[in-house]
Order: structure tokens, then sequence, then C-alpha cells
């Protein structure tokens, strides 16, 4: 049976729309990036992201995501399994910790680590006097990266564990499996596309992370600066070929997450795995 033509038109204008603004706020400027990144040519293109700016760059963020990444997943594999699977007390305020960077302005939390490890900070003076140098180098780019990153593992993994419930893990603990043995063979099986999904995004938000980066790196050229901000010093220097070849592979790395995740939903939908949330 046909609809009717009201609901047939109002259809076709919701999915025209949405296409409209997919193509506008999506597809363009990723088209432009592209486009300006190959503006004069290939050779262009890779003189580019062979500078060596742009080459420290690009090894810093990865170095800084090496780090920030696994430390990341560790704890939301713990969160994760600890909230979903135990009761104790404080979990709602543990869960609002967890929540609390997506509240928070990048830059804000960028400005807390100043004011915790600056020369005029709460610990700076003590970090001074025994020559520890977290701001303005990479250990403060870790701890900025670590901070506005480490939810998205962990709530990926909350609701799917609550979802899947205790059954199985104490099926196997009535079969006399150590809680090593449960958490390993059971837990972790269960939710491995899952914490595939959230190490994606939580990988990709780490090396496009600007605000918080930007505050703690100082912008020392060839020493703090991570690829977003080369990024804006490339444009600033009217380096528009260099600016736009750094930002086509964060664009890149955001293509790939979209496509990993694409294919993770469709082996879902075919059944194999119920380990993906919705």
């Amino acid at each position: 049976m046909k609809r009717p033509l009201p609901d047939r038109l109002g259809s076709a204008i919701l999915t025209v729309s949405g296409l409209l603004f997919l193509g506008l706020f999506l597809v363009l400027p990723l088209i432009v990036v592209f486009a300006e990144a190959l503006a004069k040519g290939i050779a262009a293109y890779l003189d580019a992201l062979s500078d060596d700016a742009t080459v420290e760059a690009i090894q810093l963020t990865l170095l800084v995501a090496a780090i920030a990444v696994p430390l990341n997943v560790v704890f939301g594999l713990t969160a994760s399994w600890a909230i979903a699977k135990f009761k104790f007390r404080f979990k709602g305020l543990l869960i609002t910790l967890i929540d609390l960077p997506f509240s928070v302005s990048p830059v804000i939390s960028g400005l807390l680590f100043v004011l915790l490890f600056g020369l005029q900070g709460w610990f700076g003076p003590f970090l001074a006097a025994h020559h520890v140098k977290i701001l303005f180098a990479i250990p403060g780019l870790v701890l900025a990266t670590i901070f506005v990153t480490f939810p998205f593992v962990a709530r990926e993994l909350i609701p799917l564990m609550q979802a899947q419930g205790i059954v199985e893990e104490e099926a196997a603990r009535t079969l006399g499996a150590s809680g090593w043995q449960i958490y390993l063979r059971v837990t972790l099986p269960n939710i491995r596309l899952g914490l595939l999904y959230g190490v994606l995004i939580c990988n990709a938000r780490a090396m496009g992370e600007f605000g918080a980066v930007s505050v703690v790196s100082g912008h020392i050229r060839g020493l703090t600066n991570t690829m977003p901000l080369q990024v804006e010093i490339l444009y600033n220097d009217y380096n528009q070929v260099g600016a736009f070849a750094v930002a086509s592979l964060l664009a890149l790395l955001a293509l790939v997450t979209l496509l990993v995740r694409s294919v993770m939903e469709h082996h879902y939908r075919r059944g194999d795995h119920q380990d993906i949330p919705a």
C-alpha cells in the first residue's frame, strides 16, 4: 500500500534537507581541504608534508597519542567494569567525574593545568626547584590530551556492559573461574568491538585536540607543536598549501575512523556479534 502523497512529500523534503546539510557542513569542507592541499600539485603537497617542522609535529602528535590512548584504555576498561558489574559507594560521583571533560571547555582544562603546574601555580615552585618541567613540554601535552579524551572509552563501554549484565560472569565463577579468567575470557571478548570503536574515537580526538594542547604547549616550534597547532602556525604564516596539507592528514584520520565504524556497524547488523552500542 502506497503512502499518502503528503507523507511521501514530507519524507522527500526531510531527505533532501539532510543531504544538503551533510553536503554543506561535511562533504564540502573535506573537498575544500584536499583541493587547497593539492592546489599547487602533488609535489608541493609532499614537500609541505616533508618539511622538518611538520615532520616533527607529526611525530610529536603520534607520541602524545601513543601515550594518552593506552592510558585511557586502561582507565576506561577499569572504570566501566567497576561501574557496570559492581555496586559500591560514590558510583554516581565516579560517573560524573568521567563526564566532566564533556562539560568543560578544552581551553579551560588547559588553564587548569597552568594553574597547577605553572611557575605561579600550586606545584610550580616545587617542580622548578626539582628541575621538573611539565608545561611547555611533552608531559603537559600528554596530561592535557588525557584529560580531554579519557571519557571516550569508558562512555562506550559502560552502557554496553550494563546491557550485557553479569549472567555470564556469574556462570563462569560458578564453574570455578578466577577473577582474571572471567575478565580475560568472558568480559573482554564480549566487548571487543565496542572497545575498538572507543579506542578509535579516543585516538582521533587525541590527535586532533587543539584547545587544551594550545594552552599548555607554549607554541614552541619544533618542540611542542602538534599537528593542529602546526596547521594554525602555517596558516598564520600564509602557507596555505602547508596548512591544508597537514589538515588533510587529520581529515584522513577522521575518514578512516568513520570507515572503520561503518564496517563495524555492518558486521553488527549481520548478527555475528552484539557488542557494539547503538
